[in-house]
């Protein structure tokens, strides 16, 4: 009976001494944790110091950028909405890309030179001189704009392997800077300072289209690519001697269609009726006559250079009339009735 007394006591007794022992290990593991997160807490990161002598260099070059910047005549943009509608923004529009073209399937292959003239009724869009949030409308100041912001580049032939720097098209735009005196309140010379003349923008009415014609047998359809424009001005020396007209800068088309894509053109119909100037060329929406063809021209030289045809313009359109019915008659021909 002692025996069975003394478990009755002891067991209990053990059962409470585990109990107190496994809390007692609890609360220690939990303290160790809490004194590991300690010194995390602690810790200060300190941010890694800002550079500010840098600020000065990019003001500067911000400032000679600007000295030989084209001189574009500066159009504000409208505090308040100009149009009586909700007008979608157009800014992130892309061109669609072009149908690819396998070298196999090109059975018959040209290249053409045509010259834009603006003065043409089909063509006065080239000339829209309203001023618009995005710049001037005019052709050829969507084409300074995208030069001026680096958008494109420029080359100095139809070939594309000399790249133009923007003062040396700011040069071929408005010409050499000229040295200005500057004078105080009294009518002393303070010093000289180099300007450039006013850019005249309706001085550019004509523009030279670099294109490629391409029968693809695989589609049996004639494509048009257009591969480069240049604007064309009259130039005319100091001393006031005619040098007759000339290519200012070539740009490479298929790097300003994301460009002309994100400006409209001028519909004196309906202003309604938009269409982008990637559209106008896509579809062929100008005339232009043909001033070069690599049909039947092994010196590869304009038509006005052809022996006779110097002093004959009339027969130089002619001549272009001819190259552009021998495509006509080429893609008719491979066709029975």
């Amino acid at each position: 009976m002692k025996f069975k007394y003394l478990t009755f006591v002891i067991f209990p007794l053990f059962f409470c001494t585990s109990l107190v022992n496994i809390s007692y290990a609890q609360k220690s593991k939990k303290s160790t944790k809490k004194t590991l997160k300690a010194p995390t807490t602690n810790i200060v990161t300190t941010p890694p110091p800002v550079e500010t002598t840098k600020t000065p260099t990019t003001v500067a070059a911000a400032n000679t950028n600007n000295k030989d910047s084209i001189p574009l005549p500066k159009v504000k943009k409208s505090l308040r909405k100009d149009y009586a509608y909700d007008e979608s923004d157009n800014s992130e529009k892309s061109p669609l890309s072009y149908q690819s073209i396998r070298a196999d399937d090109a059975v018959f292959r040209h290249k053409l030179v045509r010259e834009i003239d603006c003065r043409e009724k089909i063509n006065l869009p080239f000339m829209y001189s309203a001023d618009g949030d995005n710049g001037n409308q005019r052709f050829i100041s969507i084409l300074l704009k995208s030069l001026q912001d680096s958008v494109i580049t420029a080359f100095s032939d139809d070939r594309f392997t000399t790249p133009m720097t923007t003062s040396e098209v700011a040069k071929m735009v408005a010409g050499e800077e000229v040295e200005v005196k500057k004078y105080d309140t009294l009518g002393n010379v303070t010093g000289v300072e180099k300007k450039r003349n006013d850019l005249n923008l309706d001085s550019f009415y004509r523009y030279h289209i670099k294109e490629e014609v391409i029968f693809d047998k695989q589609t049996a359809r004639l494509y048009w690519r257009i591969i480069g424009i240049a604007p064309v001005k009259n130039m005319i020396t100091s001393g006031g001697v005619d040098l007759g007209a000339s290519e200012l800068f070539w740009v490479y088309f298929p790097d300003l269609r994301v460009t002309l894509s994100n400006y409209e053109v001028y519909n004196s119909k309906n202003l309604s009726a938009k269409m982008s100037w990637d559209d106008l060329f896509e579809y062929r929406m100008f005339s232009g006559r043909i001033i070069k063809t690599s049909m039947d021209n092994s010196k590869d030289q304009l038509i006005k250079n052809y022996p006779g045809l110097t002093d004959n313009t009339l027969q130089q359109l002619f001549e272009g009339e001819y190259s552009k019915e021998k495509i006509f008659n080429y893609e008719q021909d491979l066709w029975s009735y």
